[in-house]
């Protein structure tokens, strides 16, 4: 609703940037349940127990609230009817309504929000087609950069709007052998091209048509920011504006921090958006031409209200919102996720509440921890490289209705 390797997820949607490095597993291990649910051919459902969840009893699960209840207010807006991803679950939106009905108050204690978790919920424990439970957890911020209304001097980087040629495709609509596969191009003599890369835009492609949101003073900060998908512009009067991401040109991402590493110009242990972002801006005689290799492009558009605004539509909560493989998890969902931020000498658990996905956010076990805006959270997001696993909390009605033979 996001790595330079960079990147965010959120929306369509945009990629954070990791270090590409290997990673050391947790220490818990995932006790042996029942067979569990299939949702297809990457991963399964194991029922489980809150005692099961490692340190279930050690967090502050009334931090998660404020996420959650956006969920919910969220998934409230949905007809009871509507089916929500993955459709393996068979879940509806309205299998919500009497947990999301019961939310504690926002001042309730921890112990009565325990309660209410473990009376409305059942924790499944999510494995991959090999049964494995370990997965890759990177993290992701909210930019913040300089920016002006107008062009003005030192403010000459646009960011753009979605262009009105710019068509998207469903290719399962043409045919039921066809992939479930989003394409976006635009239209030339009659035939569906891609449309223009990151190069061609930056080049002026687009320049002329009033499609131009706000005009940045740092190419390095508007890569960083559309590699994000949303950031806050604070503009010369000192006042803020927040943006978020719109679309995408439907180009594939690339991860420049590879190609830094492939030169040698940057070690492999010490790869983060930090280093990334110091070797852009002193070298700018080659910065153009790394950056125009992802031809990955996002659009904007400016954001009333708090942000950012993960692709379930809600704001993200620092902390406590996840970017995940909807395919897998369903958006809205909390996840009890145990995993070490780069602040942490031991991995931990915590709730969180699935908001968000990102276009290298895939797989069975895989996430996206938003940490928050500006510079401290890119210092924790940009270093985030670690192994976890999560347990998937689905309201009662959907765990008893699973848990049937004929379900």
């Amino acid at each position: 609703m996001g790595f330079l390797l960079v990147g965010l997820a959120a929306c369509d949607e945009p990629q954070t940037e990791q270090p590409e490095e290997t990673v050391t597993p947790t220490e818990y291990l995932t006790p042996t349940p029942p067979p569990g649910i299939d949702l297809g051919s990457q991963a399964r459902l194991l029922p489980l127990d809150f005692d099961d969840l490692p340190g279930w009893s050690e967090d502050r699960q009334t931090e998660a609230l404020p996420a959650l209840i956006r969920s919910c207010e969220r998934l409230s807006t949905l007809p009871l009817e509507r089916v929500m991803e993955p459709e393996a679950l068979a879940m509806t939106a309205g299998d919500w309504r009497e947990a999301c009905g019961d939310l504690p108050a926002l001042d309730a204690g921890v112990d009565a929000v325990r309660t209410y978790f473990e009376s409305r919920f059942q924790p499944f424990a999510v494995v991959d087609e090999g049964g494995q439970s370990d997965g890759l957890f990177t993290g992701y911020y909210e930019a913040e950069v300089r920016a002006s209304l107008v062009p003005l001097a030192g403010y000459d980087v646009p960011l753009y709007q979605p262009p009105q040629d710019r068509v998207t495709v469903d290719l399962s609509a043409f045919g039921a052998d066809l992939p479930k596969q989003t394409l976006v191009g635009r239209v030339a003599q009659g035939r569906l091209i891609p449309y223009y890369s990151r190069a061609e835009i930056n080049a002026g492609q687009l320049s002329g048509q009033g499609l131009e949101l706000i005009w940045l003073d740092d190419p390095v900060d508007a890569f960083f920011l559309s590699v994000q998908g949303s950031g806050v512009a604070t503009l010369p009067d000192g006042s803020e504006l927040r943006l978020g991401y719109a679309a995408s040109n439907g180009r594939e991402f690339y991860a420049i921090g590879r190609a830094l590493i492939e030169s040698g110009e940057l070690p492999r242990d010490s790869l983060s958006m930090q280093g990334i972002r110091d070797w852009l801006r002193a070298n700018p005689d080659r910065a153009s031409e790394l950056m125009a290799r992802n031809d990955r492009y996002i659009f904007f558009r400016i954001v009333n209200g708090e942000g950012p605004i993960g692709t379930q539509g809600v704001a993200l909560t620092p902390r406590r919102s996840l970017a995940v493989d909807r395919s897998v998890i369903p958006l809205g969902a909390p996840l009890w996720l145990v995993v070490a931020t780069p602040d942490e000498s031991e991995p931990r658990g915590r709730l969180m509440v699935a908001q968000d996905t990102g276009s290298a956010i895939k797989g069975a076990v895989r996430g996206d921890f938003f940490f928050g805006s500006g510079e401290p959270a890119l210092a924790e997001a940009g270093r985030m490289k670690a192994t976890g696993k999560y347990w998937l909390l689905l309201p009662q009605a959907v765990a008893q209705r699973l848990s049937r033979p004929d379900s």
